[in-house]
C-alpha cells in the first residue's frame, strides 16, 4: 500500500520511507528495515526521518530493545487507491468493449 497521495510530493527518500511504514503499519519498523526497504544510505534516511518527524508524519516508539517507527495516523489511507490497482490493456480493453 502507498501513503496517501497529499504527501507524495515529498523528497523521494521521504516518500519511499513513508512506503514501506504505510505497508507496516501496525507493526512499524527499525531503522535498519527502513533503510533496506528504502535502498538508501543512513545519512539520507536519517535526514528524510528527521524531516518526516518535524511534519508530524511518523511517530517514533522507543522500545526495551529496539526503537519502532510508524505512520502517523493520518499518512495511511483508508482504502486501496486506484494507483494500486494496475489494470493491464487487455483488462480495460475488455472493461470498455462489448465482447
Amino acid at each position: 500500500m502507498r501513503a496517501k497521495r497529499e504527501y507524495r510530493n515529498r523528497a523521494e527518500t521521504e516518500v519511499a520511507v513513508l512506503d514501506a511504514l504505510v505497508d507496516r503499519a501496525d507493526d512499524g519498523m527499525t531503522v535498519f528495515a527502513l533503510r533496506a526497504a528504502a535502498e538508501v544510505d543512513i545519512d539520507e534516511l536519517e535526514r528524510a526521518l528527521e524531516a518526516l518527524k518535524e511534519d508530524d508524519l511518523i511517530v517514533v516508539e522507543p522500545g526495551a530493545s529496539e526503537t519502532v517507527i510508524k505512520p502517523a495516523d493520518r499518512v495511511v489511507p483508508e482504502v486501496p487507491t486506484d494507483d494500486e490497482d494496475e489494470q493491464s490493456i487487455g483488462d480495460w480493453l475488455r472493461d470498455r468493449l462489448p465482447f
